[in-house]
């Protein structure tokens, strides 16, 4: 389905249930498995594809599991499944999947004495994995791909034999995400922790363990673009301020966009108004946090803020090639970005729009959530195949509506109905 989108008439006043993180939530599930308790119902976890995704294949007895385009349960579930003494499987995922590279973590899983072989093109999914006992040991790993090779690795080190030590390349992405999944391994029983570049994980167990996710920082992002394009006033309901969530960092970036950031009435309670701090150029490395580089660079395009973003090199490899779609896509708002292996850059000249942008998403949910609000300074876009964002987000546009914005069937042109998220 494609909705075409027309801002709020009036000053915009959001109150938004920020969904639970999905980061947090992964990693819990993973754990809780490894702890011998397939029982998720007391768990927090949102209502997302994502989610799903992993605890239908945690709980899947047979040989073969398909996770969809869900990247971070491919990564977890076959670190996961490599130590299922006796069991074998085949993991795999969508086409999309299919061409996401998992090299870098299956040779590092070989390295502990797994058996994974590639039942398609070397180095890719599918794959078939034969569980066995893990020795662990030492590993040099090259981070700059992705930190949930890592993250995968660590999770499963406490039942190695060995336990292990990864030694990180100077280049690491993501780093705030390894740092969630060694305070949640901890705070569920294990020994772990990092010193610089090093990580040291004690062979031990797990204790099945219920604690608060939060509200996604990813999923926030978006209602920080909102802000900035409407100046009004943004509750996030659910979501901590000192979460250790990498994209917490989106507070920071935007408060150079014109937006301040400060706690509710209560813990669990984020307010954000607009502010006159707007910088005349955006420089920013997004190594710790490549999710949110559409928001800001959306954000900038539509604020004329010229930028030069550096730190992109995993943005080919994501749901799409995010660089590509993201030039391609402000393009038809007159946008026109040059993008390299690893930078993104505007120099602020808007060229002429000549018919109204209708906004391609890629199977992207990150794509659609971050144009959406060009409707702000353009309205009557059109938003295609909006279903994308079940993936982390199923309610984005219930809270769009919700927040006074007008969605409308833009086949046929029929308004939405009037629901509540």
């Amino acid at each position: 389905m494609n909705y075409r989108i027309y801002p709020p008439e009036d000053l915009l006043e959001a109150d938004v249930n920020v969904p639970l993180s999905k980061s947090i939530s992964n990693r819990a599930l993973i754990i809780h498995a490894l702890a011998g308790n397939l029982d998720f119902t007391e768990l927090p976890i949102p209502d997302c594809t994502d989610t799903m995704a992993m605890t239908e294949a945690l709980r899947n007895v047979s040989d073969t599991i398909n996770v969809g385009g869900a990247g971070t349960a491919m990564r977890f579930l076959t670190a996961y499944l490599a130590m299922q003494h006796g069991r074998s499987v085949t993991l795999d995922g969508d086409s999309r999947m299919r061409q996401r590279p998992i090299s870098v973590l299956v040779n590092a899983l070989r390295k502990c004495g797994a058996t994974i072989n590639y039942e398609g093109q070397e180095g890719f999914p599918p794959l078939r994995i034969t569980g066995a006992k893990l020795s662990g040991g030492t590993l040099d790993i090259d981070a700059s791909v992705s930190s949930q090779y890592i993250s995968a690795l660590l999770m499963v080190a406490p039942y190695m034999t060995d336990g292990l030590i990864i030694n990180l390349s100077e280049d690491v992405n993501s780093l705030p995400y390894i740092d969630l999944t060694i305070d949640i391994m901890n705070r569920c029983g294990a020994e772990a922790e990092r010193s610089g570049r090093t990580i040291t994980v004690k062979p031990g167990t797990y204790r099945p363990t219920v604690f608060p996710s939060g509200g996604d920082w990813s999923a926030a992002s978006y209602w920080y673009e909102i802000e900035a394009l409407t100046s009004g006033f943004v509750t996030l309901h659910g979501l901590d301020i000192a979460s250790r969530q990498g994209d917490r960092a989106v507070a920071d970036i935007f408060a150079k966009l014109g937006v301040e950031t400060s706690a509710g009435e209560t813990p669990d309670i984020v307010e954000l108004v607009a502010s006159p701090e707007l910088s005349p150029r955006l420089y920013h490395d997004f190594s710790d946090t490549p999710d949110i580089v559409q928001t800001v660079a959306v954000t900038c395009a539509m604020l004329g803020v010229p930028f030069q973003f550096t730190g992109l090199s995993t943005l080919r490899i994501k749901e799409t090639d995010r660089m590509e779609a993201l030039r391609r896509e402000l393009a038809k708002v007159g946008v026109a970005i040059e993008c390299t292996a690893d930078t993104m850059t505007w120099n602020g000249r808007r060229l002429p729009i000549t018919s109204m942008p209708e906004f391609d998403t890629y199977g992207d949910h990150r794509m659609a959530m971050s144009l959406a609000p060009v409707s702000i300074y353009i309205p009557g876009i059109v938003v295609r195949d909006i279903e994308v964002v079940e993936k982390s987000y199923p309610g984005f546009w219930m809270n769009l509506q919700a927040a006074g914005f007008t969605l409308t069937d833009a086949d046929c042109n029929e308004p939405l109905p009037d629901t509540q998220p």
